[in-house]
């Protein structure tokens, strides 16, 4: 229930009334801040400078308080804030005091969405007082943007709106300003508004997250802001009429292709395209997206994985029409997130990359639409995409649907449920593919969670077992952490607009942890034991996997960690397993163990990283690995991020060697304006490959893309054959009305 600005002030008990400005917060007796937004008489000029006469006029909101290292003391250093708004735009300020020098400031990124191990500054509103789903937005010291949506206190970091940031530095830190348009956000009726607020301040050299309101430590990290329920409240707030947002972002390509796989070959055949996207307000809180022809040449490629299970890989969705509202599209997924489930087997109901992307490749799309948003306690998604025949014309021409609703109940839980339809059966060749369930979590505290799901798909000639359940219980207190599920998936579960790893299994999981901070051990942060097992039975009652986990850990305070897993498996193959060229596994039961070393580098580091070492057991031989992943900061806007991973395999039937090679570079011109490059080669497909993306932001929303990529085969002889190239150009411009 929306409340008045007057009621906010006494919602919370012992809340005090707010003082009439200038006076900016106050604080109830158990510390929940409330906030008033002050509305510009004044026009504002966004410099990073702080110089407008509101910054003297109006005290600040300081008094940030410590989630780590010391939970609920005081910051150590000082950050003070102000809000501010006119009739566009919602705007920041903050001068964030730093006792130590520039040089010693951790802030050598400028990526967008990739700053969170540096000093940072942040916000997130809680624009449906709903204390579950809210925008966050942050920057560094280098004015680098980050931003992220959080669906039921969960984040899509594949959000990016319209927004704009300027920083400068004085002596004594260093200030900024950011200014959100009221068009990039979703928010409820009217124009006096009552929304959350979370104020962040990071302090990267001494690992210290420093918050408005306190959020608890097991709350780790960089995800403190994603914990919405435990912002304050912001008043005084007036924004305009939502629905009169409209946006049309139309684009242009053209590129050069080179195939000497197709027949026949094709090199430097020339075309071009363009289509359009669409956004429209139909109300303050619900949005229509439509595309028509969208294009994701820019889109960077997969990187490759090391994959020694006899299970398909789930790859992360980057295009960006299907990134937005994303969360909402979320079935069965659980919080808590525990560590007790290494296989990572549950179904997804709803994988937006089964839409437009087939085993022949890429198939083009004519046009889409999309409803989101939010009306009342009712979460709304809806999305219809139409894709062409595929290019091999194995494909025919099929049509994507999927229906989402959620409603909120109690405090922090919710229920739903989701309706998927493909067109075009897959599997059974003909007819139409659907599935269909409800789900529901219930989180109590700050940290108990129960969660359930129930689905069902419909295919023809699968009218089995095709039907998936699962029940979960979630503690995950900072000091104690528990986990206990049963997972239950049909043989005939299939939906074709989902993703299924591995069906014909019930699955039954449990974890407890413990985790103190050593207050003795001035160097340990925490200690982390844990011990997990997972049992999978097919539906006939037979074991088939058995995984038992052991895990230890220690957080540094310098936020480096030091680990050691182990693991007792036991795999039961009732089909041979074909793990490498010439080399297959023949059914029988297998029992194995291992253990996993590994030393990760604080990430505030110039050169930071995971360096791991496995050993033991590998089916009924064995197995030796070497793996290093990080990030050499060449210089503040240079970065090289090196992955090796080396694989030895022994085995009865043949020995190999599983190699994955990996470098991405990225320099950046202006936190607008980025070159990158992604290099890698694979053992396993025998392939180089190469991406390499220009990408300006010449004006906020618009961009414009260079991109090169190409496929070399590894087994030619010489320099490595080419298989594909294409070089694309691609220019976006935002109109927004």
């Amino acid at each position: 229930m929306i409340q008045s600005q007057e009621e906010a002030l006494t919602a919370i008990p012992g809340e005090p009334a707010l003082p009439a400005p200038p006076a900016v917060i106050a604080r109830n007796t158990g510390g929940h801040a409330t906030v008033r937004a002050v509305r510009l008489d004044e026009p504002f000029y966004l410099d990073g400078e702080l110089r407008e006469e509101i910054y003297q006029r109006v005290p600040p909101i300081a008094d940030f308080i410590q989630q780590v290292p010391a939970d609920g003391a005081p910051a150590t250093e000082k950050t003070e804030v102000w809000v501010m708004f006119d009739n566009e735009f919602i705007y920041v300020g903050a001068r964030c005091w730093d006792s130590a020098p520039p040089s010693e400031w951790v802030a050598d990124e400028y990526r967008r969405d990739l700053i969170r191990q540096n000093d940072t500054f942040g916000v997130a509103f809680d624009t449906f007082l709903d204390r579950r789903n809210g925008f966050v937005f942050y920057t560094n010291p280098v004015a680098a943007r980050a931003d992220y949506v959080v669906t039921e206190e969960a984040a899509n970091f594949d959000w990016n709106p319209v927004w704009d940031v300027q920083i400068a530095y004085f002596e004594g830190g260093w200030t900024v300003e950011l200014e959100v348009p009221f068009k990039s956000l979703r928010y409820g009726p009217g124009t006096d508004q009552l929304w959350g607020i979370q104020l962040r301040r990071v302090i990267r050299r001494k690992n210290e997250w420093a918050y408005l309101n306190r959020v608890p430590p097991s709350a780790a990290g960089p995800y403190g802001l994603t914990r919405i329920s435990f912002g304050g409240t912001l008043v005084g707030l007036q924004a305009p009429v939502g629905s009169k947002n409209f946006e049309v972002k139309p684009y242009a390509i053209a590129r050069l292709t080179t195939d000497r796989q197709a027949e026949p070959p094709i090199s430097n055949a020339g075309d071009g395209d363009f289509g359009i996207d669409v956004k429209y307000g139909v109300t303050a809180n619900l949005t229509a997206d439509f595309t028509y022809n969208p294009d994701f040449a820019q889109v960077e490629v997969d990187e490759r994985q090391v994959n020694l299970t006899r299970f398909s890989l789930q790859f992360p969705e980057k295009r960006e029409f299907f990134l937005e509202g994303r969360g909402l599209f979320d079935f069965g997924r659980g919080p808590g997130g525990g560590l007790a489930a290494p296989t990572g087997v549950q179904p997804v109901l709803f994988y937006s990359r089964r839409i437009g992307i087939e085993r022949s490749g890429a198939v083009p799309l004519d046009f889409g639409a999309r409803l989101t948003g939010k009306t009342g306690r009712f979460g709304i998604g809806a999305m219809n995409i139409q894709a062409s025949e595929d290019a091999a014309g194995v494909v025919p021409p099929t049509n994507f649907t999927a229906v989402r609703l959620k409603s909120d109940v109690l405090r922090r839980s919710f229920v739903g449920a989701m309706f998927t339809n493909r067109s075009n059966s897959v599997v059974a060749g003909t007819g139409s593919n659907q599935a269909y369930g409800a789900d529901a979590v219930f989180s109590f505290y700050e940290n108990l969670f129960f969660s359930g799901n129930y689905a069902q798909s419909q295919t023809s000639g699968l009218d089995g077992r095709d039907t998936t359940y699962e029940g979960k219980f979630s503690y995950t207190g900072d000091r104690y952490g528990a986990e206990l599920g049963h997972l239950m998936v049909g043989g005939d579960f299939n939906p074709e607009v989902g993703f299924v790893r591995r069906n014909d299994f019930r699955r039954t999981y449990g974890s407890a942890r413990f985790s103190p901070r050593p207050r003795s051990i001035e160097s340990v942060r925490k200690f982390t034991w844990e011990g997990s097992v997972e049992y999978l039975e097919n539906l006939a009652g037979f074991l088939e996997t058995r995984v038992q986990r052991a895990f230890f850990s220690t957080e540094f305070e310098n936020s480096d960690i030091l680990s050691v897993e182990a693991t007792n498996n036991y795999e039961r193959l009732v089909e041979p397993f074909p793990i490498a060229p010439e080399v297959t596994i023949p059914p029988g039961d297998y029992r194995f163990s291992n253990v996993l070393l590994s030393y990760q580098m604080g990430t505030q580091r110039r050169v930071s990283g995971t360096m791991s070492g496995q050993l033991g057991g590998f089916y009924d031989g064995t197995i030796n690995a070497l793996t290093y992943s990080g990030r050499i900061t060449v210089m503040p806007n240079l970065s090289v991020e090196p992955t090796v991973s080396i694989n030895w395999i022994e085995l009865p039937y043949g020995d190999f060697t599983e190699t994955l090679v990996r470098t991405r570079a990225d320099y950046a011109f202006t936190p607008r304006m980025f070159l990158g490059g992604l290099i890698q080669y694979s053992s396993g497909d025998t392939t180089f490959s190469s991406n390499i993306r220009f990408r300006w932001e010449y004006q906020p929303g618009s961009e414009l893309f260079l991109v090169y990529t190409d496929d070399r085969d590894t087994t030619a002889p010489g320099f490595p054959a080419l298989e594909n190239r294409a070089f694309v150009v691609k220019i976006n411009r935002l109109w927004r009305f």
